[in-house]
């Protein structure tokens, strides 16, 4: 540098840890009460600073005045950033465009895309979404309809994956046509449904690579300390857990330990996939933060990674 540079001198800056992307899933709050103790969860995980939190809807939209309350919390009184999960399913497409536009006045910029939970017997009206794809197509069609609002930007359109076979999918192979589908309709990453095998979402990702499926698969995680919490997961996935987690949570001397065998096994199978590749982990949370905040803690992550001063140089 010239003596006559008015530029002050500085060291070369250390590299930037980064942290894999953080996300957490909440449920709208059944009640006042419980929506009290829910504002106390987002508090406790807001202190982490996730990339986002995502919000889950009732298929049909049958909760959605519960969601619109929490979404509205996260951005009137927090800095966290809501997903708000759109189902398709008992929906029409004049409904689904009209909760977008809704979404979008409210300052939302995130939804996933979900097809949701097929009621028993349930036959489809002649303008209800089937799918979640056509649902990606319809939010970009409205998401376009709204460019100047936007000020010409983009909402972030998030979708399922499933390292295990979706129940309801012929073959492995389908549900990968599936999410290129998705992709190809304008999703922006996918969220997987739980696993309890490393190995299968690595397979999973690496023949999503193949196929030529391009998004981000981040990985789902349950904090595996509630072994009816995790019955209730299979009978809804058909995703079991592994009998040696089950034994040792049923066998375990009481909740402190069922507590520490959970979050111990829940880390290890985050690091696992963090190690090879993932681009970040999404915590079922269950509207209970100890447990999603002591995995993160397991794992040696930066939980308090808001951006220095430092950082933005």
């Amino acid at each position: 540098m010239s003596a006559t540079s008015t530029l002050p001198d500085r060291a070369p800056a250390a590299p930037a840890r980064r942290r894999p992307a953080l996300s957490y899933e909440l449920f709208p709050a059944r009640s006042d009460v419980s929506f009290e103790r829910l504002r106390t969860t987002i508090a406790a995980l807001e202190q982490t600073a996730p990339d986002y939190v995502s919000v889950t809807s009732k298929t049909g939209q049958g909760n959605l005045d519960r969601v619109l309350e929490v979404t509205e919390h996260l951005l009137d009184a927090t800095t966290l950033r809501p997903l708000v999960h759109l189902t398709s399913i008992g929906s029409t497409r004049a409904e689904l465009a009209a909760i977008v536009g809704a979404l979008l006045d409210r300052g939302v910029r995130g939804v996933l895309a979900l097809r949701g939970d097929q009621p028993e017997g349930h036959r489809l009206d002649d303008d209800e979404v089937p799918f979640a794809r056509p649902l990606v197509e319809l939010i970009r069609a409205v998401e376009r309809e709204r460019t100047a609002a936007l000020a010409g930007g983009r909402l972030s359109v998030g979708v399922a994956a499933y390292p295990h076979r979706h129940p309801e999918s012929p073959t492995a192979q389908h549900d990968l046509e599936v999410l290129m589908a998705k992709e190809r309709a304008g999703a922006d990453f996918a969220i997987t449904q739980v696993f309890f095998d490393p190995s299968a979402y690595e397979t999973f990702v690496e023949r999503a690579r193949t196929a030529g499926i391009g998004l981000p698969i981040v990985p789902g995680f349950v904090p595996a300390t509630n072994p009816r919490r995790l019955a209730r997961l299979a009978e809804l996935s058909g995703v079991q857990a592994p009998r040696e987690l089950l034994h040792s949570l049923e066998n375990a001397r009481d909740d402190a330990e069922r507590h520490r065998i959970g979050v111990a096994h829940t880390a290890g199978l985050a690091a696992r996939v963090l190690d090879a590749g993932a681009p970040g982990l999404h915590l079922f949370t269950f509207n209970r933060h100890v447990e999603a905040l002591d995995v993160l803690d397991a794992l040696d992550l930066d939980r308090w990674s808001a951006p220095t001063a430092g950082d933005l140089r």
